[in-house]
């Protein structure tokens, strides 16, 4: 780093990724865990907290007892020491190895500082990093006594290709999905008669709506099963909303699905493999007249990118995909994204997009709207997805809309709103966040904790709805 470029990052001031010392104190270790265990940052030494250089002196010295407190960290923490003038900057570039800890506690970076994590944020970010998969901790409120029947049992064993003169509950054992004798997440969701009953947005919305937005619903049913049936029916809806051809051979007729339908199978089971259980959002397919979307919460598992997609393949519940293997729904593992690109070209029907962001990911198959038979438009007032029709003219203020449309590409913290829209937490700001979630058009990610540091905002239906208005409002205009 140059004299030139350090007068610009202290220009910056303190922020998520910079921070500010007058000297070496103790606290540096709170900093260095903190940047650890986000995405890595700067900390200056010999610096004031107004920007001011002050200088420290002894650099060989400081660097020597800046690397033995990295060494020191759980796992031990790579830093780079370097000298500009007077000043020291410890660089922490992002780390391969979360979470970070240092004498036995877990430091986040929380705006300009550093907070210590409490026990629910470090299993919350034990989660995020995969350290820990929910699919295999214990299901506290499965009763096996009492809710596992003969009749699910016989119908899981056959599915999962298990001899019947093995005692059940050893099965389970020697599968992992039961634990001190009670089952697993991964268990629970398998013999589940409601699987809403142990997490409750593990259901799958499907929905057909008319044209190409989703102001209109034709047709949505809601799927609560188990998971495999759950799979099941969501083939069976799709297979019974496309369009199929018939096709007269020598031999007598072939029916042939508007789309692959195993490209459909590994998109739908990726996403009921994949997804983060412990988010609040459920799994949605939506069947438009110019595609199909399967829209799945929770975005890559840590250690993926997108580029890795169709090559590599992080479960995010191990436990899960290994009885979706054993009952031949998915095949090799990290597969699926690959075949479903392979199916599409082999079927010669356009090249599904995969779109992800740190809390979705979502598959695309395009279709031909002029086989879709889907009506464009109808007559009468145009209903909303959470039913009644939706009332005009709609005005919202250039903000608001703003906040809206940057919640519909992903569920968004305050600050990441903030530095989105590139604006200050002024009193119109807060305003007009606080006036969206009374009206509905925001919600909650964290309904029991509305004040956490870690609350995000996800735009409702309704505030779908209003965004759509508001595109035709425009287009009139």
């Amino acid at each position: 780093m140059t004299s030139v470029e350090l007068c610009d990052f202290i220009s910056l001031g303190e922020g998520f990724t910079i921070e500010f010392k007058r000297s070496l104190t103790t606290s540096i270790s709170r900093e260095l865990c903190a940047f650890a265990n986000s995405s890595g940052g700067y900390v200056f030494i010999g610096v004031e907290d107004s920007g001011v250089i002050c200088g420290v002196q002894k650099h060989n010295k400081l660097k020597s007892e800046l690397q033995s407190i990295a060494r020191s960290f759980d796992p031990a923490l790579i830093i780079d020491v370097d000298s500009v003038d007077t000043v020291l900057v410890v660089s922490v570039p992002a780390q391969n190895s979360k979470p970070y800890s240092f004498s036995g506690k877990f430091y986040l970076r929380d705006g300009a500082s550093s907070q210590q994590m409490n026990r629910n944020e470090i299993r919350e970010f034990f989660f995020q990093e995969g350290v820990v998969h929910f699919d295999e901790t214990l299901c506290d409120s499965y009763n096996l006594q009492k809710e596992l029947t003969k009749e699910m049992w016989r119908s899981f064993i056959k599915k999962a290709k298990i001899p019947e003169n093995i005692e059940p509950m050893q099965v389970l054992e020697n599968l992992h999905l039961k634990k001190d004798e009670k089952l697993t997440y991964a268990g629970a969701w398998m013999l589940a008669k409601d699987i809403t009953k142990y997490s409750i947005s593990a259901k799958v919305l499907c929905a057909l709506f008319m044209g190409t937005t989703r102001t209109n619903i034709l047709d949505r049913q809601e799927y609560t099963g188990d998971l495999y049936s759950i799979y099941r029916n969501i083939i069976n809806y799709l297979q019974a909303k496309l369009n199929t051809e018939f096709i007269i051979t020598g031999t007598g007729r072939i029916e042939r699905l508007e789309l692959p339908v195993d490209a459909l199978r590994e998109a739908v089971v990726n996403a009921l493999a994949h997804r983060d259980y412990r988010s609040t959002a459920c799994i949605q397919v939506h069947v438009f007249r110019d595609r199909v979307e399967i829209i799945s919460p929770g975005g890559l598992p840590a250690g993926m990118t997108k580029k890795d997609l169709g090559t590599k393949s992080i479960p995010r519940n191990p436990l899960l995909f290994g009885i979706f293997f054993r009952m031949d729904v998915v095949e090799q593992l990290g597969s699926g994204i690959k075949r479903i690109l392979e199916l599409s070209r082999e079927y010669g029907t356009p090249k599904p997009v995969i779109e992800t962001n740190k809390n979705w990911v979502t598959v695309t198959f395009p279709r031909n709207p002029t086989k879709a038979g889907i009506p464009e438009k109808t007559e009468g007032p145009v209903k909303g997805p959470v039913g009644g029709p939706v009332k005009g003219p709609v005005s919202l203020s250039v903000l608001k809309r703003k906040i809206l449309l940057q919640c519909e590409k992903a569920d968004c913290s305050r600050d990441v709103l903030l530095k989105v829209l590139d604006m200050k937490a002024s009193g119109y700001f807060k305003r007009s966040l606080r006036e969206l979630l009374k009206d509905g058009n925001l919600e909650y990610t964290m309904l029991e904790k509305p004040g956490s540091r870690l609350q995000k905002y996800r735009l409702t239906e309704k505030g779908k709805s209003l965004i759509e208005e508001l595109d035709k409002t425009k287009r009139k205009e």
